[in-house]
């Protein structure tokens, strides 16, 4: 499983996904394009980017099934033992989990 660590977005959510969309998509798409999972590490926000993010990891997993993406927000080691538990969890793809 390949982590990217999603850096960079603004406060405001919309601003966020938009930066999201222009910056990171295509780099996302190409990883899942090879045949790797992923998994993206992304900062904790407040309650207000819950659907984006949410969004944009649900329509990443329909499109490129079989290859799973998840997306974790958080730092530390919470994020390392999701990984690790990810990694190990053949059956998911699509989420947002928050650590």
């Amino acid at each position: 499983m390949k982590r990217i660590a999603v850096d960079g977005l603004p406060d405001d959510p919309l601003a966020a996904a938009g930066v999201f969309h222009q910056h990171w998509l295509a780099h996302v798409e190409d990883v899942l394009g090879r045949g790797e999972d992923v998994m993206l590490q992304i900062g904790s926000a407040d309650h207000t980017h819950r659907e984006w993010r949410l969004s944009i990891v649900a329509g990443l997993a329909r499109k490129h099934a079989p290859q799973r993406i998840n997306m974790v927000a958080g730092e530390g080691d919470a994020v390392d033992a999701t990984e690790t538990y990810l990694a190990r969890a053949p059956g998911i793809t699509g989420q947002y989990l928050e650590t």
